[in-house]
């Protein structure tokens, strides 16, 4: 009965011996080929660019396999632009396809990209870059994009039963709805809590807007500055913004010179030239001496991470024509804008290195 028994032990431990492998080396997921580009609250991808409108920029997009291994052989990745993925973003944002008011996102031309249309992730790798060139100057280095409008490059990745991967079925992994935003220098997003947008009326009837008018003074906790080019940004007149179906009509250009400002002995100051060319905004330069200044510091704690603070001065009056229909509202602007730029130095590249 003894023999039995051990007998029967024997062949129990073997057959548990012989189910044993190391399961750890097998892949215990699904290899899909997706994209790392994470959407934000609107959809879409923040995509910055150094502008430089006489030359190429490249950007240099991930493009990952999922699972718990590696990739066993050389996976060759299809991509693609995906016009029809932006037409339904545009239609569940903005409404029907056939709104055409200048408020929805437009696919950027082929004049300002270019990309290969398949990438290799090596055998032993799990990810790769599609490398993107952007020209942001247009062809020939002649037609410089307008920042006025929204810009994407909707990118997704193929499939096909002949292809030796499978794209990850979700669509925020397999798509890419990059939203195309150049910077430079001064680019970006002002404080604005002193910078003062006053509505002007002549409530008195004396014909003239003074300080014994019933003037209404705003102000807007945030200025997008876009790029123009190098040295020029522009911003949208007074409480104008990126959602106003007339915006084009209110850009007020901003120009960093390295002269000193007049009027005054600190050197730090440095000139600004503000124009708008638009003649129906009837626009005016009120500040005598408008003036930037950038300040650099570095953290108390964290000396690798670089602050650049921008201060700007300017004023104007412009007149808005077209929000009420047959009524042109008066508005002075004037004050103070600031920003701040936290850049990581340890970051080699200059896109990731400012801590958008």
């Amino acid at each position: 009965m003894k023999k039995i028994h051990y007998l029967f032990l024997a062949a129990t431990a073997a057959i548990g011996c012989a189910s044993c492998n190391n399961e750890w080396e097998d892949e215990q997921f699904n290899q899909f080929v997706s994209f790392k580009a994470v959407p934000d609250d609107s959809g879409v991808t923040p995509l910055y660019v150094r502008f430089n409108a006489e030359g190429v920029k490249e950007y240099e997009l991930p493009v990952l396999l999922s699972g718990s291994t590696m990739s066993s052989h050389n996976r060759t990745v299809h991509v693609a632009v995906d016009p029809d993925t932006l037409e339904r973003l545009n239609i569940e944002r903005y409404g029907t396809e056939e709104r055409n008011d200048g408020i929805k996102y437009r696919q950027l031309d082929e004049q300002y990209y270019s990309f290969p249309e398949t990438v290799e992730i090596p055998a032993g790798e799990c990810q790769t870059v599609l490398p993107i060139q952007f020209t942001l100057g247009g062809t020939n280095n002649q037609n410089p994009l307008d920042m006025s409008d929204k810009w994407i490059l909707p990118l997704t990745i193929q499939d096909d039963e002949s292809y030796d991967y499978t794209a990850n079925p979700r669509k925020h992994y397999r798509k890419a709805l990059m939203n195309i935003t150049p910077f430079n220098d001064y680019s970006g997003v002002y404080g604005g809590t002193q910078f003062f947008i006053t509505m002007m009326s002549d409530t008195n009837g004396d014909g003239v807007i003074n300080d014994k008018d019933e003037l209404v003074q705003l102000t807007e906790n945030e200025h997008r500055g876009y790029v123009v080019d190098d040295n020029t940004i522009f911003f949208y007149a007074g409480r104008i913004n990126s959602e106003d179906l007339n915006r084009k009509n209110y850009k007020v250009y901003v120009q960093f010179t390295d002269e000193g400002a007049e009027g005054t002995e600190d050197a730090k100051r440095k000139k600004l030239n503000i124009w708008c060319n638009n003649p129906k905004a009837d626009f005016k330069l009120i500040s005598e001496n408008p003036y930037y200044i950038v300040e650099e510091d570095t953290d108390g704690k964290r000396p690798y991470i670089k602050y650049i603070y921008i201060t700007l001065y300017f004023g104007y009056e412009f007149t808005d024509y077209t929000t009420i229909p047959g009524v042109e509202q008066r508005y002075k602007v004037d004050g103070l804008l600031a920003l701040q730029r936290e850049l990581n130095t340890l970051i080699p590249d200059e896109d990731q290195q400012i801590q958008w």
